[in-house]
């Protein structure tokens, strides 16, 4: 394993990178495409640099990104990945407060026995998302081979004029680096493009005369009701459910953090009106206070109001369209190619592993091939990361259709897949082994097929979760969770 002070260029053509957005993702490209010996620039909007990490919480605003202090989930899958390829982030992210999570043990014993070879895997790292950005960006500005830039606001593309790319490319425009306010001009080898959900890379390429991305958009349907707390004890409460739980018209996530906090989530329809006003604390509370298993993850000092989150899309994007490149010496990574429902936590992780893709393409295919380059990496993307793009999709239309059926404004989804996914759940109460199964899907550990393939695993959740009621776990109807909050 390679330490944060080597390189690996055993096979890259070393390169001028442009990483525009200093988020996670951001940062973690830019850490692992400098280790691979490129010199890689990020430019980051935001003018405010990071604190210390353990006081990032208190002492830093992005404004620009408008979920900052909502509760992140970091599954298990990138911990195991940073712990691979970045492992100094992770002791940064403990060193600041963070927490070692085992999300097989927030179950109750009951639920999952004793320990067992290869529970290592449920383990994670945890901290709300102000302290994980700025113990990754401590990393970073030690990283050899990183420069960080703050305050430089992307204006958009630097690009050969259309005659000269005809001419070089197949017609596919062919991007030199970056235009900043100021009429700066900023050349690179490349442009990683990790601006996260609000990305303007679509706009950026019509200005220079390239096609469009082929794009799909749909509303993401979710609102998002948030808030932390801190310990008042100097305990955290105590794990009684997996991290995100499923009932009539909600679902509750409950997340520890750094330093002695901790966050819930109320997610719903956001087409539910009648549940808008959970907005309100003393309404949110009231609602909580009727879940069994998360009741008492309200016993804190309140530390937020109640933070709402929404309008925001389930959007992909590809740089390929119909086998020709839009523009080369540009690429896409993380929430800038593809962003969903952030409830479920798999941004992050989807992210880490798309910038590792890059990494790895790069060693093959260096920029001073960029059609080649720009291709496969639409080619690797589409093979390894979309496919959990496509699960998470799947799941939010059927967690809508199901939370429509709540309401009474629609019926309810037909997906035998998704009766599959419940009865595996419901059966996970019941059965050790199920549980891990239900874990290793939900978590990202392993695709539902695989674990439904396994030997005896489907005839045991027909039988022990196939005729369970919608939603097993204690909790009140909607009836009873609007008379709740109806104040």
């Amino acid at each position: 394993m390679l330490t944060g002070t080597e390189v690996d260029t055993r096979r890259c053509t070393v390169a001028e990178i442009l990483v525009l957005g200093a988020g996670l993702c951001g940062l973690s490209t830019a850490m692992l495409l400098a280790r691979d010996g490129h010199q890689v620039t990020v430019l980051e909007r935001d003018p405010a640099a990071p604190p210390e990490p353990a006081q990032a919480w208190e002492a830093w605003e992005r404004r620009g990104v408008n979920q900052f202090r909502l509760p992140h989930v970091m599954l298990p899958p990138w911990r195991a990945r940073m712990e691979r390829e970045l492992p100094e982030v992770l002791d940064e992210v403990l060193a600041a407060g963070g927490l070692r999570l085992d999300t097989l043990a927030m179950l109750p014993e009951s639920r999952r026995g004793p320990r067992r070879d290869g529970d290592e895997r449920f383990q994670t790292v945890t901290a709300r998302r102000p302290v994980l950005e700025a113990a990754v960006a401590a990393v970073a500005d030690r990283t050899p081979g990183v420069t960080i830039r703050r305050g430089v606001a992307v204006t958009g593309l630097l690009a050969d004029s259309p005659a000269r790319a005809c001419a070089a490319q197949n017609g596919a425009a062919q991007v030199r680096g970056v235009l900043a306010a100021g009429g700066q001009a900023l050349r690179a080898d490349l442009v990683v493009d990790c601006c996260g959900r609000r990305s303007p890379l679509g706009s950026w390429l019509e200005a220079i005369g390239a096609p469009r991305p082929a794009e799909e958009r749909e509303d993401c349907g979710f609102f998002y009701y948030g808030r932390h707390f801190r310990t008042r004890t100097g305990e955290l409460p105590r794990a009684e459910a997996n991290l995100l739980q499923h009932y009539d018209s909600v679902s509750v996530l409950t997340l520890p953090g750094d330093n002695g906090t901790w966050s819930v989530v109320l997610t719903t329809a956001s087409r539910d009106r009648h549940l808008h006003a959970l907005r309100e604390p003393d309404r949110w509370d009231a609602a909580l206070a009727r879940y069994p298993l998360a009741a008492h993850w309200r016993d804190g000092e309140p530390i937020t109001g109640v933070d709402v989150m929404a309008g925001l899309e389930d959007r992909h994007r590809r740089l390929v369209v119909d086998g020709v490149p839009v523009a080369t010496g540009v690429v896409a990574v993380g929430d800038a190619w593809a962003c969903t429902n952030p409830s479920l936590g798999r941004g992050a992780t989807i992210g880490l592993l798309h910038a590792c893709t890059l990494r790895d393409v790069l060693r093959d295919v260096g920029p001073d091939d960029p059609e080649k380059l720009v291709r496969r990496f639409d080619e690797v993307t589409a093979a390894v990361v979309e496919p959990l793009y496509r699960t998470t999709l799947w799941f939010d239309r059927n967690r809508l259709a199901e939370l429509a059926a709540d309401a009474g404004t629609a019926g309810q989804a037909g997906d035998p897949r998704w009766a599959a996914g419940k009865a595996l759940f419901a059966a996970s109460l019941a059965d050790q082994d199920l549980a891990r199964e239900y874990l290793s899907v939900a978590l990202l550990l392993s695709p539902a097929d695989e674990v439904f393939a396994r030997p005896g695993v489907a005839e045991r959740v027909m039988r022990l979760g196939a005729h369970a009621p919608r939603y097993p776990l204690p909790g009140p109807n909607r009836r009873e969770l609007l008379a709740a909050i109806s104040g």
